[in-house]
């Protein structure tokens, strides 16, 4: 079992930047593809975001493209996605989530595809 923890949320302004991690436990994330996922108020849950197990490929919604970054560090078991110039609609509750299965590399945003997810935690966006 992985155990995902999200933490860096809160409040920033428009056109700011902020870094959300994701802490795993319970067993290495090394071979997993990782993913961010986030939901709006009213909205269903969106993918953000992912990379793949080696970190070479990384795939974003278009909206985030060319602002928000997806990384890791196997060392530290730990995913990272840093969000620069937010905007108000980038206001959410932002989760991680690890992917099934060993070695992925190719782009899902299905969720059904994540097998592990984390609590989320806030990010609002002031205008």
């Amino acid at each position: 079992q992985v155990q995902l923890v999200e933490s860096g949320g809160g409040l920033v302004q428009a056109g700011g930047s902020l870094r959300l991690s994701c802490a795993a436990s319970g067993r290495t994330i090394s071979r997993h593809a990782m993913g961010w996922f986030r939901q709006a108020p009213g909205k269903e849950r969106e993918f953000v975001g992912a990379i793949t197990w080696n970190g070479v490929s990384t795939y974003y919604t278009d909206s985030v493209k060319g602002r928000f970054t997806i990384s890791r560090d196997d060392a530290k078991n730990t995913v990272y996605l840093q969000m620069n110039s937010p905007k108000p609609e980038d206001t959410a509750v932002y989760y991680c989530a690890a992917r099934g299965g060993y070695y992925s590399a190719s782009y899902n945003p299905y969720e059904y595809s994540y097998n592990y997810w984390g609590q989320g935690t806030q990010v609002t966006v002031s205008s």
